[in-house]
């Protein structure tokens, strides 16, 4: 696949909620306090396992698949207090895959955010059971849990598009043919594969989830999204392999240098740093590109716009 040399990346500034941090910072608090109501007490048995739960879900993180949830609300006028289920249906997802991909038959981790993963804080045993209830009750919340739409077609189309995004077309494929990759050279099209199946279904899956809680779904609208999403998942997971070459550990919260070292194929080594740079702020580009569609449709692009710039800019 030929990398673009001519994308510029356009001004974070331009035509973007001046404050979008602030607006960051409330999406991030709202699904703190979501997340500690839907989570099982550790005062009831297995005392140990809902511990551990907590401890993996509420050790801090960007908060980047609920914050795209609420974004895309925001854009297309749906409030708050009918996304929050899907919003932590969709973070418990990613928080269980991150507990999985610490374990040493995967990636072998022994920090997340700054403090020990499940595994090393508990066991490889209860981590695996950590994944497993979470991956669960992500489904049980989409199926009938607080701060959705009550409709039974509107939650059952969330559970398909959570149910895709997770399994062997989207996240489980993504990191199978990951670890099948370890050694082998793969070419920049295969790597772009594994990462839009890994990384970029369930960033996919948080805007088509929130678009799918609209009263009156548009077919033109949910086409615009849809460009959107893809374009930023991809985008996502190359600023994430430069972050593990480029970033600073203490930023980060985890070892930079780890896909070196177990010889995984990454965007920068196989298409170089600065090309892996161009290609991330290309896929920027294509998804601004989308939101003016959706500005001429009659919507605020502009928390997505910010989404957007925020997820191609970030440090960590």
């Amino acid at each position: 696949m030929a990398v673009q040399s001519s994308v510029v990346l356009p001004s974070p500034a331009a035509g973007r909620p001046p404050d979008f941090a602030a607006q960051l910072k409330q999406w991030q608090t709202r699904i703190e306090r979501e997340l500690l109501a839907r989570l099982p007490s550790p005062e009831i048995q297995p005392q140990r396992l809902h511990e551990a739960i907590r401890y993996s879900v509420l050790g801090g993180g960007k908060r980047v698949r609920p914050a795209l949830v609420y974004a895309t609300g925001a854009a297309i006028g749906i409030p708050e207090s009918i996304l929050d289920g899907a919003a932590c249906a969709v973070e418990l997802i990613h928080a269980y895959s991150l507990v999985h991909d610490d374990l040493p038959a995967m990636d072998n981790d022994d920090l997340r955010r700054g403090l020990p993963t499940c595994h090393k804080k508990f066991d490889e045993a209860t981590a695996i059971l950590v994944g497993d209830s979470l991956q669960c009750l992500a489904f049980e919340l989409l199926a009938d849990g607080p701060g959705l739409p009550a409709a039974p077609s509107v939650r059952l189309k969330l559970v398909q598009l959570l149910a895709i995004a997770s399994g062997t077309s989207g996240m489980a494929g993504g990191q199978a043919l990951d670890l099948a990759a370890i050694g082998r050279k793969l070419s920049l099209a295969e790597v772009e594969e594994m990462h839009v199946r890994k990384t970029g279904a369930l960033i996919h899956a948080c805007v088509m989830m929130a678009a799918a809680c609209a009263p009156q779904p548009s077919e033109s609208v949910t086409r615009v999204l849809d460009e959107y999403a893809r374009a930023i998942g991809l985008a996502f997971q190359i600023q994430d392999d430069l972050l593990d070459v480029e970033g600073d550990v203490a930023v980060i919260g985890k070892a930079t240098g780890a896909d070196k070292a177990l010889d995984k194929p990454t965007y920068p080594s196989v298409a170089g740093i600065e090309p892996s740079r161009q290609r991330m702020h290309e896929l920027h580009a294509r998804a601004l590109a989308a939101l003016a569609k959706l500005d001429a449709a009659g919507f605020q692009s502009a928390p997505l716009a910010a989404m957007s710039d925020w997820l191609v800019l970030r440090k960590y």
